[in-house]
């Protein structure tokens, strides 16, 4: 999860199930778009996905794509060092919560 407006390095590239130019802000992001993209389960990727009306501020999902059964699957790419962090536990459940009420369930 990144905030809305992060400030940090980007790396635009285009990704042929992506519809615009997928921003990967880390090396797990930018390996995770490589994973989705040679995968048969994956039809779309959408990257960066705002988590509207949300409380704790403004947030993005790192990736929100569709299956090939028309099924949303949400991936939230995190370094294993800031697993257990308070702020990344709060955003992932956040992120959890949200789009289990929009739902999602993978």
């Amino acid at each position: 999860m990144r905030k809305k407006n992060f400030k940090g390095r980007c790396e635009k590239r285009v990704i042929a199930k992506c519809n615009e130019v997928c921003r990967t802000y880390d090396a797990i992001q930018y390996a995770y778009a490589d994973i989705l993209q040679a995968s048969d389960e994956v039809k779309e990727i959408r990257c960066n996905v705002s988590l509207d009306g949300r409380d704790i501020g403004h947030y993005t999902s790192d990736f929100v794509c569709v299956k090939s059964d028309n099924d949303l699957m949400v991936r939230e790419c995190v370094f294993r060092k800031f697993l257990m962090k308070p702020l990344t536990v709060k955003l992932l459940d956040a992120s959890r919560e949200y789009w289990l009420k929009h739902g999602v369930t993978d």
